[in-house]
């Protein structure tokens, strides 16, 4: 919890309160707003988005967060312990507190479901894929691999557009990575926190994040893992069927952060560390204007099978196939 609170304190907040109407004009904006709800107030990251789109560099987009419901988890603490001051950070940006999801999706045309709990998603999701409304689905996007492949099987039934991401994937050092700043990436190693949450795949809860930056860099493509586990740290190591290795080592104890270093044919660079939460909603608010998803759902489905084998490799000692 210590570790996950030196994270979060990274961020500067500023406050300050908006009056929203449909037509605003106090920063360059004219025409109707594009209105988002919230799910979940329990996360830090209610609080932060809503920032960046209301009142941050992203306010002139024409979004608008305007209603929130604030219930998430119901058993875990650290969540249950920012609700009330989110809530009130919130009303503070003028964004309404409803009672139901029902009332949310009435007033909204875009859904950021951010409840801190993995296992409230998919009935959360349920909701909006059935209201046919675009939707983000913060990390992580299920507790296991079983609920996130019913949520996606859930939107395409539906034909609903949805994606779940770290911020972390959007680093600029992933970003020029990406754009092929030290040619083809022959392997890479990453580092993160590491807490556990005991109604989740260990990995999914918070090492979710050194996941993502390691897929980022790789692409898809892993075929084995195997882990090392011990009370303050562990290491997966990831064998892609190319023969390039990825490994993320997790933090627990001691001095943390979420970075790495990618090795590539023309170079070896670093990534992160965390710099805010910025770029991830640029790219949500660019897929709510498009419909397009930046993230494939194979490429998440992979990311939690990894976890999963990851998970298993923990108890076997041995390694695990995806």
């Amino acid at each position: 919890m210590n570790s996950r609170r030196k994270f979060i304190t990274q961020l500067s907040l500023v406050g300050g309160g908006l009056l929203l109407h449909n037509e605003i004009t106090a920063q360059g904006i004219k025409g109707k707003v594009k209105k988002i709800g919230v799910i979940g107030l329990d996360t830090s990251h209610s609080e932060m988005f809503t920032k960046d789109i209301n009142e941050g560099k992203l306010s002139d987009r024409g979004y608008r967060v305007v209603a929130a419901y604030p219930h998430g988890s119901k058993d875990i603490p650290s969540a249950l312990q920012m609700k009330p001051n989110i809530i009130k950070a919130m009303e503070g940006m003028g964004v309404r507190i409803v009672d139901s999801i029902t009332v949310l999706l009435k007033e909204v045309d875009y859904v950021l479901l951010e409840s801190n709990d993995g296992r409230v998603h998919l009935e959360q999701a349920k909701e909006v894929i059935k209201a046919k409304k675009p939707l983000f689905i913060d990390k992580p996007m299920g507790q296991d691999l079983k609920n996130v492949e019913a949520i996606f099987k859930l939107a395409a039934d539906n034909k609903v557009p949805l994606f779940s991401s770290s911020s972390l994937r959007y680093d600029a050092h992933v970003l020029q990575v990406k754009e092929g700043s030290v040619g083809k990436v022959l392997g890479a190693d990453v580092y993160t926190y590491a807490e556990l949450e005991p109604h989740h795949i260990d990995l999914a809860w918070y090492m979710i994040h050194g996941v993502e930056m390691l897929y980022t860099v790789m692409g898809t493509g892993c075929e084995k893992v195997i882990r090392t586990f011990s009370e303050g740290q562990e290491l997966v190591t990831g064998y892609w069927k190319d023969g390039r290795i990825g490994s993320v080592r997790g933090i627990r104890t001691g001095a943390n952060n979420i970075a790495g270093t990618v090795f590539g044919e023309t170079g070896i660079v670093p990534i992160g560390p965390f710099d805010g939460y910025g770029p991830l909603v640029k790219e949500i608010l660019d897929f709510f204007d498009t419909g397009v998803v930046p993230v494939q759902p194979e490429e998440t489905l992979e990311i939690f099978k990894f976890m999963e084998a990851a998970q298993r490799s923990r108890f076997s000692g041995r390694y695990e196939y995806l």
